[in-house]
């Protein structure tokens, strides 16, 4: 069994410079190969690998196409049974492949499986990215063990169970590569956010299903190319999460959900605009525009994904995640 981990890096040398030292030193060279996709960088990061990590392969794509194109590109030129999909900003702990690639042999059935995403700042707390497995509510708002809107949590072991959940988070994530090459790889007009949601639940969609493996420990800095505070990075995540349910919600919740998420999104941007964030009221704005012009690609898309009924294991209502929080707290 061949294992490919690929990074995927846009000017980011200062991450690779601190982090994938790391990468190197607890990766098992014989059957696992560490690739560096660099996304069309300008500041040296493709020099940096070659001259002082010669034993890790360089891909180099000739422009900026993404998370989404970058990853698809990328991939597309690597033969292995599976693969890793690693940020670049990504610190990771002796031992930390086989417990993701034993769980993910264990049932054929497993598409993608996540470690538990700890913060490099913080190693005791859970780091936004993914926590302890990605879940989404009935809403389709994404949160997480251990991490609710921005609020995480300490780690205290209480998420230390293997089980299935929605979604595997994008910043470290173990990808069946069969599969990932039957569902279409990720969606490129996502471009980045949200774009390993909708990959998790057309999967689920297919009947495949999506772990998380808290043996496997990895640390993550976040916002390593987008901060939290970007319109840009607000603008992808609305449009994307919209797409996302457009695509792959069961017909009978498809447009009560959509009704129902367009007015919320509406009253969050007149929330920017009556504070005079106008920067992220122009940013939600311009992400429905955005949703409703991507209407044509998504309803073809829709046409090629399976919607069983019922709900998807790991999607449930947002107030019992939230009592059952509370409960383990007590």
């Amino acid at each position: 069994m061949k294992v490919a981990i690929v990074i995927l890096n846009w000017n980011g040398e200062a991450h690779l410079r601190r982090f994938l030292p790391s990468v190197v030193r607890h990766t098992p060279e014989q059957y696992a190969e560490i690739v560096v996709a660099d996304n069309g960088s300008s500041d040296g990061s493709s020099a940096f690998v070659r001259e002082s990590f010669p034993g890790v392969r360089l891909l180099c794509l000739d422009r900026n196409y993404g998370f989404t194109g970058g990853y698809n590109r990328a991939l597309a030129e690597l033969e292995a049974d599976w693969f890793v999909l690693l940020n670049s900003d990504v610190e990771v702990a002796d031992g930390w492949l086989a417990p993701l690639v034993e769980r993910a042999s264990s049932d054929e059935r497993i598409v993608a499986v996540m470690p538990k995403i700890l913060s490099v700042d913080s190693p005791q707390m859970f780091e936004y990215a993914g926590a302890a497995g990605g879940l989404i509510d009935m809403l389709g708002y994404p949160y997480c063990r251990g991490r609710v809107l921005r609020e995480t949590e300490v780690d205290r072991g209480q998420y230390d169970s293997a089980c299935e959940v929605f979604w595997a988070s994008g910043a470290a994530m173990l990808v069946k590569a069969d599969a990932y090459r039957s569902l279409g790889g990720l969606d490129e007009d996502f471009f980045a956010h949200m774009e390993e949601i909708d990959f998790c639940w057309r999967a689920k969609n297919s009947g495949m299903s999506v772990w998380v493996e808290p043996r496997s420990k990895v640390y993550h800095l976040g916002g390593g190319t987008l901060s939290n505070e970007s319109p840009r990075k607000l603008f992808l995540n609305f449009r994307n999460n919209l797409a996302t349910l457009y695509k792959n919600l069961p017909a009978g919740r498809l447009f009560a959900v959509i009704f129902v998420r367009m007015c919320l999104d509406g009253a969050v941007g007149c929330a920017y605009l009556l504070s005079g964030r106008f920067s992220r009221f122009a940013a939600v704005v311009k992400a429905h525009a955005a949703f409703y012009c991507m209407l044509g690609r998504l309803k073809r898309k829709r046409r090629a994904i399976a919607h069983p009924g019922g709900t998807p294991t790991g999607m449930r209502g947002f107030i019992g995640f939230m009592a059952l929080r509370r409960g383990k707290r007590a």
